[in-house]
């Protein structure tokens, strides 16, 4: 957080969490968006597909090498893991680290990203908020905490690793306390990151900050990494 950061953004997640603020990123879009100039908020649209080589002259139009990070974000990059090992490889060899933003769920296409990343940052659902785009709209789904567990095994390869759990009034303790269990025998030296919710989509207000308080001293006793952080692109207004 506060590093200068270029942001590439993949199309298409295969999750729906009840306060996306990316919704438009669910599916595939015939075009895209490249901001003009860094902060500007002025943009030019690009056609989908957009190849390996015009990603990169729009990296470079944005100052490139003046970032000490691009992150791979989505939708859920992880989607087009060849496309995003490719894009990290190539962006790597430039001078930015690589930060790649995912929901953490698929770990065979993780391998073909992580020996290009510098900093893993994965999601862990919690199903009181988060369905799978092939999940009822209505109803207890599945919970995510198996796959999550096997994801992170294996990006505990990469230099650093954040665990990050999105935290509304509907998160429950239990839940919670699953996932500092699992990263505390998974991979202890993970960063776990409690986030509280900003309002959107479904979700109408944020978890209360005592509450907050309680859940990083509870998940402190078992990890030594544990930070309460708030939405600050939300704070920016840049989405």
């Amino acid at each position: 957080m506060g590093e200068l950061t270029l942001f590439v953004r993949f199309g298409e997640c295969d999750l729906r969490c009840l306060w996306c603020d990316s919704a438009h990123t669910w599916r595939p879009a015939e075009r895209c968006r490249v901001e003009t100039a860094p902060g500007s908020a002025e943009f030019h649209e690009l056609r989908n597909p957009v190849s390996l080589e015009a990603a990169l002259a729009a990296c470079e139009g944005l100052d490139l090498a003046q970032h000490r990070f691009v992150s791979l974000t989505g939708g859920e990059p992880l989607l087009q893991a060849a496309a995003a090992g490719a894009l990290a490889r190539t962006l790597r060899a430039r001078g930015p680290r690589i930060l790649l933003e995912t929901h953490g769920l698929l770990a065979d296409a993780l391998q073909l990203v992580l020996p290009h990343v510098d900093v893993v940052s994965m999601d862990w659902k919690l199903a009181s908020d988060v369905r799978r785009a092939a999940d009822p709209k209505r109803g207890a789904v599945a919970p995510f905490h198996e796959a999550h567990e096997r994801f992170l095994a294996r990006a505990a390869a990469a230099p650093e690793v954040v665990v990050k759990i999105v935290v509304t009034p509907a998160s429950t303790d239990a839940e919670i306390d699953e996932v500092v269990e699992r990263v505390a025998r998974t991979h202890p030296r993970a960063v776990l990151v409690l986030q509280p919710v900003t309002p959107c989509g479904g979700v109408r207000e944020a978890p209360p900050a005592a509450r907050l308080l309680a859940l990083a001293r509870r998940a402190g006793k078992r990890l030594n990494d544990v930070r309460v952080i708030p939405q600050t692109h939300k704070l920016l207004g840049a989405l």
